[in-house]
């Protein structure tokens, strides 16, 4: 019993974590590589997030047009994170969101993983817990993914994949909750 417990202490909580979607923009995203597969990890876990009540945290890259509509509909309230900075810690609307939500674990989805992503993440590991959802980030190059994931991973952030986060918050089948989720997942 006491080995479970301990394996639990490391499994994401959905009490204390944040999916933080950044940048999914409509003048960037057609240049990603592998865009296809991020804006559908990306929406199935805005779905996901509305499923668990989970909040979600949007943001904005300044001149890079608006949040892909396909993203927007799936979540409930649409309020993106306007910022200038890559880093999205170095954006005050984001950090008072971040205070107001009160989480510890954070869910990075976006682009690019080489600069907003990356410059997030090796912040946000000073004080949070940070996954990088490896399927839902990408960068213009597939090199560049690579050696951001690689960074990211040897500052302390955790990488994972959107149905492997979906599975850990959901702990078990059978509930009302999993049967909800099954459709993101087949």
């Amino acid at each position: 019993m006491a080995d479970r417990m301990r394996a639990d202490d490391h499994l994401i909580s959905r009490d204390d974590c944040a999916l933080i979607i950044i940048d999914v923009q409509e003048r960037l995203i057609p240049v990603i590589s592998g865009k296809e597969g991020v804006v559908q990890n990306v929406i199935r876990l805005a779905r996901f997030a509305g499923i668990a009540g989970i909040p979600v945290v949007v943001t904005e890259q300044e001149k890079l047009g608006s949040t892909l509509p396909e993203v927007k509909k799936e979540l409930a309230a649409f309020k993106p994170v306007p910022k200038t900075h890559f880093n999205c810690f170095a954006c005050k609307e984001f950090r008072d969101e971040m205070s107001m939500i009160n989480r510890h674990t954070l869910i990075l989805t976006g682009v690019e993983a080489h600069i907003c992503v990356l410059q997030t993440a090796l912040h946000g590991v000073e004080n949070y817990n940070v996954h990088v959802v490896g399927d839902a980030v990408s960068s213009r190059a597939p090199e560049n993914r690579k050696v951001a994931m690689d960074r990211m991973m040897q500052r302390g952030a955790t990488i994972t994949s959107t149905e492997m986060f979906i599975y850990e918050i959901l702990r078990k089948a059978g509930t009302d909750e999993f049967r909800a989720t099954l459709p993101l997942v087949k």
